[in-house]
C-alpha cells in the first residue's frame, strides 16, 4: 500500500503540471485568435462551435480540475490509512484539502477574478504537498527515517 501511496501521490503532481500546461495552451491559443481579428464575447463564449487551436486546454484544465485530481485526492485519503507510515494520514488530508481550496477558488475566480491569486499559488501548495508525501512514502519503502517537517 505504500508503494500504491507514492504512486497515488506522483500522479497528483504530475496532474497539476498537467493543469497548469492546458491553462496556458488555452489562454495562448484564445490570445492569438483574438490576434488573429477574430473577438470573443458572452455570445461567443456561449457559441458551442467556437474553436480555436488551444480551446481543448480548457476543457481538460476542468475536467482534470473537477473530476480527476479530486478523486485521486479521495483515493490517496482511502490509501493512506492502510499505508501504515508516520504522517501518511496527515499528508494526503493536506493533498486533499488543498484540491478542495483549489477547486472552490477556481470555481469562485469566474465571479470574482482576484480568487485566481488563490487558485495560482495554491496549484503549489497542492504540488509540493503531493510531492512532499511522494518522498515520504518512498522513504518509508526503503526503511529510511522520513523527513519531518515541523507543524
Amino acid at each position: 500500500m505504500i508503494k500504491a501511496y507514492r504512486i497515488l501521490a506522483v500522479i497528483i503532481a504530475a496532474e497539476v503540471v498537467i493543469q497548469a500546461m492546458m491553462i496556458v495552451f488555452a489562454v495562448a491559443g484564445l490570445g492569438k485568435y483574438i490576434d488573429d481579428g477574430n473577438v470573443v464575447d458572452k455570445a461567443a463564449m456561449e457559441d458551442e462551435d467556437l474553436s480555436f487551436t488551444g480551446v481543448v486546454g480548457f476543457m481538460v484544465h476542468g475536467i482534470n480540475g473537477m473530476m480527476i485530481i479530486p478523486l485521486l485526492g479521495i483515493a490517496l485519503l482511502v490509501i493512506s490509512f492502510f499505508a501504515k507510515f508516520d504522517g501518511a494520514v496527515k499528508w494526503a488530508g493536506i493533498v486533499l484539502a488543498s484540491i478542495v481550496v483549489q477547486v472552490f477558488a477556481g470555481i469562485l475566480a469566474h465571479d470574482a477574478p482576484y480568487i485566481g491569486l488563490i487558485h495560482g499559488l495554491n496549484a503549489f501548495i497542492l504540488a509540493g504537498s503531493a510531492g512532499f508525501a511522494s518522498r515520504q512514502a518512498k522513504a518509508a519503502e526503503v526503511g529510511a527515517p522520513a523527513t519531518t517537517v515541523a507543524a
